[in-house]
C-alpha cells in the first residue's frame, strides 16, 4: 500500500509538471516538460541516494567498523519487519542523520560522528527508529521526487519565454502569473510533504522503541547542538532529508511556509500526546 502511494503521488507531482510545462508552452511545452519529468524521476528513483551519500562524504560501516550502531540498526530492523539498510557515517560534527534509497533492499541509513558522540544509546536508537520510519514508508524516494519536481517547475518557469508559439501560449498576463506562481506553489507542496512525513517518521519512531522520550530528548539535544554547528556541504536540496534541518538557526523571513521541518518544540509536543 505504501508503494503504491509512493508511485500515485510521483505520477501526480508529474503531471502537474507536464500541465504546467503546457500551460506556459503549448503542446511544445507539454512534449518538453514530459521528456524533463521523465528524466529526472528516472534520476531520482535510480541514482538520488549515490549522489547524496557522495555528496556528504559518508563512509560505509559494518558489524565491524561500528558495532554498537549495527546492533541498534539489527534490533529495530528485525522489530519494523524491514530488511538490514546499508549503514554510513558522515564525517562531520553536527549531529544529524538521514535515510535514503528507493526501496526496502535499496535503504540506507546515515549518521555523523557529530550524533553519535553526543548522544546516549536510547537516543542513537530513538533516531535510528526515526530513519528507519521514513524507509518503511517510502518517505525518502517521496522527498527527492517532490523536491526534484518543485526544482524542475522553478527551472520550467525561467524558460517559459521560450516554450511554444504564439498560437500555443495562454494570455501573456495568465503566463507571468502562473510563471511566478506555480513555483511559489511547488516549493509550498514540496515543504508541506516533507514537514508531514516528519511528524509521521516520529510517531512511527516512538511506537517502534516504545519510548516516545527517547525521541523528545534527542530532538531536543539535536536542535541545541544543530544550531551552534554548521554542517559541510550542506545542500538546500537535501536539507527535507535529515532529522533536523542542517540549516537550523539560519532560516530566512517566512520560515514557517518555507521550513522542510515542523519546528522541533511541535515535534516535542507531538510525541508528548503519544504517553496518554
Amino acid at each position: 500500500m505504501e508503494q503504491f502511494k509512493t508511485y500515485a503521488l510521483m505520477i501526480g507531482l508529474t503531471l502537474l509538471f507536464i500541465w504546467f510545462g503546457g500551460m506556459i508552452g503549448g503542446r511544445g511545452g507539454m512534449i518538453i516538460a514530459f521528456l524533463i519529468a521523465a528524466g529526472m524521476n528516472f534520476y531520482a528513483y535510480y541514482y538520488s541516494d549515490k549522489q547524496v551519500l557522495k555528496h556528504y562524504h559518508a563512509i560505509p560501516v559494518d558489524q565491524h567498523d561500528a558495532g554498537g550502531l549495527y546492533r541498534i540498526v539489527e534490533r529495530l530492523t528485525q522489530r519494523a519487519g524491514l530488511p538490514m539498510p546499508a549503514l554510513y557515517i558522515i564525517p562531520d560534527q553536527q549531529p544529524n542523520a538521514f535515510a535514503t534509497g528507493r526501496n526496502y533492499e535499496n535503504a540506507a541509513v546515515a549518521v555523523t560522528e557529530g550524533l553519535l558522540n553526543l548522544m546516549d544509546e536510547n537516543e542513537v536508537e530513538a533516531v535510528i527508529a526515526h530513519e528507519l520510519s521514513h524507509i518503511k514508508h517510502y518517505d525518502m524516494l517521496i522527498g527527492t521526487v517532490a523536491a526534484t519536481i518543485a526544482g524542475a517547475i522553478s527551472m520550467l518557469a525561467n524558460f517559459g519565454m521560450f516554450f511554444g508559439g504564439d498560437r500555443d501560449r495562454p494570455n501573456p498576463v495568465v503566463m507571468i502569473a502562473l510563471m511566478i506562481i506555480a513555483p511559489l506553489a511547488a516549493t509550498v507542496i514540496q515543504m508541506t510533504i516533507s514537514r508531514n512525513r516528519e511528524f509521521m517518521a516520529d510517531e512511527g519512531a516512538a511506537r517502534m522503541t516504545g519510548h516516545p522520550e527517547w525521541l523528545q530528548s534527542g530532538l531536543a539535544k539535536l536542535e541545541n547542538y544543530a544550531s551552534g554547528i554548521a554542517m559541510h556541504d550542506a545542500d538546500p536540496q537535501t536539507a527535507h532529508m535529515f532529522i533536523i534541518n542542517p540549516f537550523t538557526g539560519k532560516d530566512f523571513s517566512l520560515q514557517n511556509l518555507f521550513r522542510t521541518h515542523p519546528t522541533t518544540q511541535e515535534r516535542i509536543d507531538r510525541l508528548e500526546q503519544l504517553k496518554y
